[in-house]
C-alpha cells in the first residue's frame, strides 16, 4: 500500500501541477475568461464599424473606409491572440515569423497586382473620346 501512495504522490498528479504554470503571461487566454474577452472585443470592434456605415457619421467615404480598415486591423489582432493564441513566446517564436512571412508576400501580392492593374488602366486605355477619334 505505500508503493502505491509514493507513486500517487511522486507520480502523474505531482507533474501535472508542474505543468499548469507553463504560461508566464500575466492571463492565460485558454480560460472562459479569456475567450470571453475576445468574444467582446470581437463584437465591439464589429458593432462600431457597422454603426459608423449605418449612421453615415462621417461625410466623406474615405474617412469611414479608412476606420474601418483601421478596426479590420484590431480585429485581426484579437482573434490572433484571443482565439489562435499567437504571441512572440508561442511554438518559440515560428508562430510570429510565419505570420510576419505571411504578411509580407500578401502585401507584396496586392501591393504588385494594383501595381499593374494601375499602369495597365493608364497605359492601355484611352484617355477621352477624342483621344479615340485620333487614333490611326
Amino acid at each position: 500500500m505505500s508503493a502505491h501512495t509514493d507513486t500517487a504522490a511522486h507520480g502523474h498528479g505531482a507533474h501535472d501541477a508542474h505543468d499548469d504554470h507553463h504560461d508566464d503571461g500575466p492571463v492565460s487566454h485558454s480560460t472562459f475568461k479569456g475567450y470571453m474577452t475576445g468574444f467582446v472585443l470581437a463584437v465591439v470592434l464589429t458593432a462600431i464599424p457597422f454603426w459608423l456605415v449605418m449612421g453615415k457619421v462621417f461625410a466623406s467615404t474615405n474617412t469611414t473606409s479608412l476606420i474601418i480598415l483601421g478596426f479590420a486591423a484590431v480585429q485581426i489582432v484579437v482573434h490572433m491572440i484571443y482565439f489562435l493564441h499567437m504571441d512572440a513566446k508561442s511554438e518559440s517564436g515560428w508562430n510570429m515569423l510565419a505570420l510576419i512571412f505571411t504578411i509580407v508576400l500578401v502585401v507584396i501580392t496586392l501591393a504588385g497586382s494594383l501595381w499593374v492593374m494601375y499602369h495597365m488602366n493608364t497605359n492601355m486605355m484611352p484617355m477621352s473620346v477624342h483621344d479615340m477619334k485620333n487614333m490611326p
